[in-house]
C-alpha cells in the first residue's frame, strides 16, 4: 500500500446532506485503520461554518479559494438542490477545486453542483433516480443515466443518493489500494459488500452483516465470486479445510442456519440482483446458481411471497415512474 498522503477536500454549503459528507468520510477513515492515508479537509466558499440539511452545524477547516493541496474533491448533496439554482459562489468554488484535483466526484444531488460548472458537459454522469429526469434537463450535454449506482467518466464520478456514496468512496478505495483493502473497510463498517457501479439503484445486496468467522466469511466470498459452484458441505468444508461437523456447528452457532440455507441466501440476493438489471428469471436464477427457475421460484415464494416476475414488475414500475 502506499505510503503517500492522499488529501480528500469535501465541499460543504448550508443544507448539504448530513450523510453524504459523514459517510465517504468514514470509508476513507476507516481506510486509514488499515494502512492508507487520506487527509480530509472540510471547506466552505467562504471559510464559515455551515448548517446541515438536519440542523446539525458543520465546522470547517478554510475557504475553497485559498486551497489548492488536494488530489480528491468531493461535492456530498443536499436537499436545497435541484429545488433552487446554484449559486454562482458555490458553483465559482467548485470549479476553482476542481481545476487544482486530480479526481472529481459528487454524490446525489451534488451533480447539479457540478453541473453547474459545466463539468458534466460531455460526460456520463449519475444521481438520484427522483432527480435524474431534472439533471437531464437542466444539462443537457450531459449523459445522465438515471439507474447507476455511480458513475465514472474518465477523472469524473457521480453516485445516485445518500449510501450510494459509501459505494462509490469503496470504488475510490480499490481504485487508490485494491480490493481486499475496500472490502475489509466494508466489513468494518458493517455495511454491504460494495456494490457495481453500474448495479440497479434498486438492486438488493447481500442481507446482514458480515459473519464474525474467518470461515463463514470466506464462505459469502466463494459464493459470491461463484454463484454456481459445487458449495455442498463436504465441498465448503473441503474448501475451508474443517471438518463438516465443525463447519455445521459454526453455522449452528454464529449464524443459526445450515450451510445450505445461507448458501441459497447468497445465491437469493445475487438473483435478486439479476433480476433489478433487466434479466429475465430464467437468466437471473442459472447465473445465480440456481438449479432451474423452478428452485428459484419456490425460494421467492417462501421469501417474499411472490415470484420472480412479480419481484421484477415492481422494479421494472419504480424505474417508469422516474422523471424524465
Amino acid at each position: 500500500m502506499s505510503s503517500a498522503p492522499h488529501r480528500v477536500a469535501i465541499l460543504v454549503y448550508d443544507g448539504v446532506k448530513l450523510l453524504d459528507v459523514a459517510g465517504p468520510a468514514e470509508v476513507f477513515g476507516e481506510a486509514n485503520l488499515l494502512g492508507a492515508d487520506y487527509r480530509i479537509t472540510l471547506l466552505s466558499t467562504t471559510g464559515a461554518d455551515v448548517t446541515s440539511s438536519i440542523g446539525m452545524r458543520i465546522a470547517v477547516d478554510g475557504s475553497a479559494a485559498t486551497r489548492t493541496d488536494h488530489d480528491t474533491l468531493l461535492v456530498p448533496g443536499g436537499d436545497v438542490y435541484p429545488r433552487t439554482p446554484v449559486t454562482r459562489d458555490l458553483a465559482e468554488a467548485t470549479g476553482h477545486l476542481a481545476a487544482h484535483a486530480g479526481r472529481v466526484a459528487s454524490v446525489c444531488s451534488g451533480a447539479f453542483v457540478l453541473g453547474a460548472t459545466g463539468l458534466l458537459d460531455g460526460r456520463r454522469a449519475t444521481t438520484h433516480w427522483k432527480i435524474a429526469g431534472e439533471l437531464a434537463s437542466r444539462h443537457p450535454k450531459a449523459r445522465v443515466e438515471p439507474d447507476a449506482i455511480y458513475v465514472r467518466d474518465g477523472t469524473m464520478y457521480t453516485s445516485a443518493g445518500v449510501t450510494a456514496g459509501i459505494d462509490l468512496a469503496l470504488a475510490l478505495v480499490e481504485e487508490d489500494h485494491g480490493a481486499d483493502v475496500s472490502r475489509e473497510v466494508a466489513r468494518s463498517l458493517v455495511v454491504y459488500l460494495q456494490r457495481a457501479g453500474g448495479q440497479s439503484q434498486f438492486s438488493a445486496p447481500l442481507q446482514g452483516s458480515p459473519p464474525r468467522s474467518p470461515a463463514l466469511r470466506r464462505v459469502v466470498d466463494l459464493v459470491t465470486a461463484d454463484p454456481a459452484g459445487d458449495y455442498s458441505l463436504a465441498a465448503l468444508a473441503g474448501r475451508l479445510n474443517v471438518s463438516t461437523r465443525h463447519l455445521t456447528r459454526l453455522f449452528r452457532e454464529e449464524l443459526g442456519t445450515t450451510p445450505a440455507r445461507y448458501v441459497e441466501s447468497i445465491r437469493f440476493d445475487i438473483a435478486k440482483s439479476f433480476l433489478d438489471q433487466g434479466h429475465t428469471a430464467t437468466q437471473a436464477a442459472s447465473m445465480a446458481g440456481f438449479p432451474s427457475y423452478e428452485s428459484l421460484r419456490r425460494v421467492f415464494a417462501r421469501e417474499l411471497s411472490i415470484s420472480p416476475a412479480a419481484y421484477q414488475r415492481r422494479f421494472a414500475t419504480a424505474r417508469r415512474e422516474q422523471p424524465g
